[in-house]
C-alpha cells in the first residue's frame, strides 16, 4: 500500500454566535473559501516566542475551527465519541460540547475529519462515519441530523458549504455525489451525480453572471448549476485511493485541480455555452502533489507545503518558481500580507509571499505530534492544533 500520509482532510457589546464580524472565519478555508484572512495589523515580530493566550486538550480529531464573534467551534474524541466543541475565543473555556457519532478510528490519527461551519446560529458538521449534523450554535442542541453510509477509506471529510438557504456537502452514491438540503431543516432540495465521495469541501464560484459549485467527487470535479442542482460540466481527475481532498481554486475563469500520489494539478479555462461548461486544458503537471493541503493563490503564484516541499508555482503557467525541500506537509493561511506556515511537527514560521523565495521574519515552536490541521487567523489571535491540543496565540498589537 504506497500510503504516507492521511489525506484529509475545521448584543451590540457583547458578540453572540448569532452575529458575525468583519474579522470572523465561519468556515473552512474562510469566509471567501480561499484559505486568505482579511485581518489587518497583526504583530508578527515576537523575541522568542509568540504570547500564548491558552492551551486545551480536546481529543483527537482532524478538524480546523470556525471562529464568529466570542466563538470558536472545532471537534475532538470524548469517551468514544466524536464531539462537537465549542470554546471561548478569549478563554479557552469550553462553552457547550456535544456527542454527534461513534468515535473514528484510523492508523494515521482518529477523530473527525470534516470542520464545523457556522451561519445563523447554527453550526453544521460532517462526522467521519457520515453523520451530518446541525446544531444550535448558542448552546449545542440539535436541530437536525442525517447519516450516509458511502464512507470513503478514510473517513469523510469534506465540510459543509452553506449558500443562501443550503446547505450543501458530499453525502455520495445514490445519495448524490453532491447534495444541497434546507439549511434549516435538513430536508433534501437537489442532489446530482453518483459519484463516490472524495475528501474536498464544496467550493462556490460566480461564473458568466451565475452561481456554481465545483465538488471534487472521487474521480472527477464536476461544476454544479447552484440554483438548478444540475451538473453542467465534468473534468475526469483519477487519484490512486480516489484521494482528492485539496480544496479547488477558482480565479477569473479558470479552475485549479490538485491531487498527490503522483497525479499533479492542472489548470482549466472555463467557457460557456448552452447551458453547459467546458474546461480547455491550459497546463497540467507534478509541480504540486497535495494530498490533503490546500494552497494559498496571491499575487499571481501558488504557494503550498505538498508532500515533497514548500513551493512557489506560476498560476497561469506552472512553472515553479522555487522549492524549499524537507518541508513537507504542512498547511498555511494568508493573513496581514503574511503566509503563516504551520509544519508538520508544529513550528510556526511567518514571512511574506515572494516569488523569489520563503524568507521567515518569525519563527517558534508553538505544538509537538502530529500537525496536519491548517490553522485559522480571526479576530487577532491565530488557532492551531495537533490531534489532542488546541493552542491560541495572541497576535495583537
Amino acid at each position: 500500500m504506497r500510503i504516507l500520509n492521511l489525506p484529509f482532510f475545521v448584543g451590540a457589546i457583547v458578540l453572540s454566535a448569532n452575529a458575525a464580524t468583519a474579522g470572523d472565519w465561519p468556515n473552512f478555508r474562510g469566509p471567501n473559501h480561499d484559505g486568505i484572512s482579511p485581518e489587518k495589523g497583526l504583530k508578527t515580530d515576537w523575541d522568542g516566542n509568540p504570547k500564548v493566550l491558552w492551551e486545551r486538550q480536546i481529543g483527537s480529531a482532524f478538524s480546523s475551527f470556525a471562529c464568529v464573534g466570542d466563538r470558536v467551534y472545532t471537534c475532538g474524541t470524548t469517551d468514544a465519541q466524536q464531539v462537537l466543541i465549542c470554546l471561548d475565543a478569549a478563554t479557552g473555556k469550553e462553552i457547550w460540547k456535544r456527542p454527534f457519532e461513534k468515535e473514528y478510528r484510523d492508523q494515521f490519527g482518529d477523530g473527525t475529519r470534516a470542520t464545523p461551519t457556522v451561519s445563523d446560529g447554527r453550526v453544521y458538521v460532517v462526522g467521519g462515519h457520515g453523520t451530518v449534523v446541525c446544531c444550535d450554535a448558542d448552546n449545542g442542541s440539535e436541530i437536525w441530523s442525517q447519516r450516509y453510509k458511502h464512507v470513503p477509506q478514510w473517513g469523510y471529510s469534506g465540510s459543509v458549504l452553506i449558500e443562501g438557504n443550503l446547505a450543501i456537502f458530499q453525502a455520495g452514491g445514490s445519495d448524490g455525489a453532491l447534495r444541497a438540503a434546507d439549511k434549516k431543516t435538513g430536508k433534501k432540495v437537489w442532489k446530482c451525480d453518483n459519484d463516490d465521495p472524495g475528501y474536498a469541501t464544496p467550493l462556490p464560484f460566480e461564473f458568466g453572471g451565475r452561481k456554481f459549485i465545483c465538488a471534487f467527487t472521487a474521480n472527477r470535479a464536476s461544476i454544479i448549476d447552484l440554483e438548478a442542482g444540475k451538473i453542467v460540466g465534468k473534468i475526469p481527475w483519477k487519484t490512486d485511493w480516489k484521494v482528492n481532498a485539496a480544496a479547488p481554486i477558482y480565479h477569473e475563469g479558470h479552475l485549479f485541480l490538485n491531487s498527490g500520489y503522483q497525479t499533479g494539478c492542472g489548470l482549466f479555462k472555463l467557457s460557456a455555452a448552452k447551458g453547459k461548461i467546458t474546461a480547455r486544458e491550459v497546463w497540467k503537471s507534478k509541480v504540486l502533489l497535495n494530498k490533503f493541503q490546500s494552497a494559498i493563490l496571491t499575487g499571481g503564484n501558488l504557494y503550498s507545503s505538498d508532500e515533497k516541499a514548500l513551493k512557489c508555482v506560476d498560476f497561469m503557467t506552472g512553472s515553479e518558481r522555487w522549492k524549499q525541500p524537507r518541508t513537507m506537509n504542512g498547511t498555511l493561511v494568508l493573513a496581514d500580507s503574511k503566509l503563516f506556515l504551520l509544519t508538520e511537527s508544529g513550528e510556526l514560521r511567518v514571512g511574506p509571499p515572494d516569488p523569489s523565495g520563503f524568507k521567515p521574519t518569525a519563527e517558534a515552536k508553538i505544538l509537538d505530534g502530529r500537525c496536519w490541521t491548517v490553522p485559522v487567523i480571526a479576530n487577532g489571535r491565530m488557532y492551531a492544533r495537533n490531534l489532542e491540543k488546541v493552542v491560541c496565540i495572541d497576535l495583537r498589537e
